[in-house]
């Protein structure tokens, strides 16, 4: 083994579908490296099987990962050179690894990242909406309740916004997202590099629509949503309070008036919620 490899963690990323879209440096390095920390180490066999790679590997994913963590830090420590891999894509974006490498970086351990493809990145090059400011907000949350919550969070950011999701709740998501943010334009990517792969532009609505008339839909998605109306002002708190309580005298509900104002002051629905329960027990 090299010196320069010694007791370094490198960070692969692999295909997300397409094997030519392997890099000619992440298979270099998954040759030399000692051992191959992946996601799940039957579906790696596949990638790993077709460029000749016969490193060893050991599983590091989300079930195990505090116990892999301290094992694989062990053997970095005793200089062994580990490469880390998910099943499709850039490790730890939505995928397993964070602890592996926060506890590699508070020991000292070099860490290398090895870049390659994205899903997010891949598919907002392709999707139509605005690339010069981008939120990733990963997997939403699987309960009614807390994914509305996580959504009316999100409803103010100017920036397009990024979704990883299930094509068994994909619809769930557009759903929810249109009565969070309204009929914004969009992108659904779905299958990406694959023989499949499809990119549905449109209104969220248009969208939803689409999906709905199939019977079943399949493979990974990602959504991609215009970011909020730049129409949008930012209000003072004197301001904010004084269209709550001009809502209030109106009799409007406390969910309707803070979705109301939310959106017209550039700010989270929850933290304008809380506002209205404060002015309410004042008043």
């Amino acid at each position: 083994m090299s010196g320069a490899l010694y007791a370094t963690l490198y960070i692969v990323s692999t295909p997300l579908g397409n094997l030519e879209d392997m890099t000619f440096r992440a298979v270099r390095i998954l040759n030399e490296v000692d051992l191959i920390a992946a996601e799940d180490t039957r579906h790696s066999k596949k990638l790993l099987g077709h460029y000749g790679i016969t490193t060893p590997t050991i599983a590091c994913h989300e079930h195990n990962e505090t116990q892999s963590a301290q094992d694989l830090i062990q053997r970095l420590e005793n200089g062994t050179t580990i490469a880390l891999i998910s099943d499709a894509g850039t490790p730890l974006i939505s995928d397993p690894g964070y602890r592996l490498v926060s506890q590699a970086g508070e020991k000292g351990i070099p860490i290398v990242p090895v870049p390659g493809c994205n899903a997010a990145i891949t598919g907002l090059s392709a999707s139509g909406l605005p690339t010069d400011s981008f939120i990733f907000l990963g997997f939403p949350p699987k309960k009614q309740g807390r994914l509305d919550n996580f959504l009316n969070d999100a409803a103010h950011h100017k920036a397009t916004l990024i979704f990883y999701e299930s094509p068994r709740r994909v619809i769930r998501l557009i759903s929810s997202a249109i009565t969070a943010f309204g009929d914004r334009q969009a992108c659904l990517a779905r299958e990406l590099t694959k023989q499949y792969e499809e990119f549905i532009r449109g209104p969220l609505s248009l969208i939803l629509s689409t999906l709905g008339a199939r019977a079943t839909i399949k493979g990974e998605c990602v959504l991609f949503i215009k970011g909020a109306d730049e129409q949008s002002v930012d209000l003072s708190l004197d301001q904010i309070e004084a269209m709550i309580m001009d809502g209030l005298n109106q009799n409007m509900g406390t969910g309707e008036l803070a979705k109301k104002i939310s959106k017209l002051a550039n700010c989270p629905k929850s933290q304008i919620y809380a506002m209205i329960l404060a002015l309410k027990n004042r008043s």
